[in-house]
């Protein structure tokens, strides 16, 4: 097997580079993401931001895929990362977080890359406060996955591997 490589671009963006014909996947995490495992340990789990990447990282070296990990607090920057970074993708992970109920923005960012894109959410935010139910960037994507955790990103990754193939 090839050598696995992290490429460390920014403090907040990093590329898993391992098989050069492979899917390549953008992972986008929304605001306080940067924050998983610190307070609401109750609602959004124990594991850190770091831990997620773990865990995906793990899934996407078996499946010999490559990934492009992105978090950050603000919309613009979520939007200039997917404009930027589509064109190298096969797909995306997104996790919007607050602004998924917010950001008409993010919405149409998604609907212009006629990418493959599964929303994610760590908490089920159907079963939470009603300012949460609502995912306007949920309805720019193939289907949204709310409530399993950290497993909910492994969800989404195999939904995407049946759609890509």
């Amino acid at each position: 097997m090839q050598e696995q490589i992290f490429k460390i671009l920014t403090q907040n963006e990093f590329t898993l580079t391992i098989f050069p014909m492979s899917k390549n996947i953008l992972i986008i995490n929304g605001p306080n993401l940067n924050f998983l495992g610190r307070p609401e340990m109750s609602i959004y789990g124990k594991e850190t931001l770091a831990d997620l990447h773990s865990i995906i990282y793990q899934w996407i070296t078996d499946q010999e895929w490559q990934a492009r990990f992105f978090q950050s607090n603000s919309e613009g920057e979520i939007i200039d990362y997917i404009q930027n970074n589509f064109e190298w993708a096969d797909g995306m992970v997104i996790n919007p977080a607050a602004f998924s109920h917010t950001s008409i923005a993010i919405y149409d960012c998604i609907k212009s890359i006629s990418l493959p894109s599964i929303e994610v959410h760590l908490s089920n935010i159907y079963h939470r406060e009603e300012f949460r139910r609502t995912s306007i960037t949920g309805l720019a994507c193939k289907k949204v996955i709310a409530g399993l955790g950290v497993q909910g990103y492994i969800e989404v990754l195999e939904d995407l591997k049946k759609i890509l193939k």
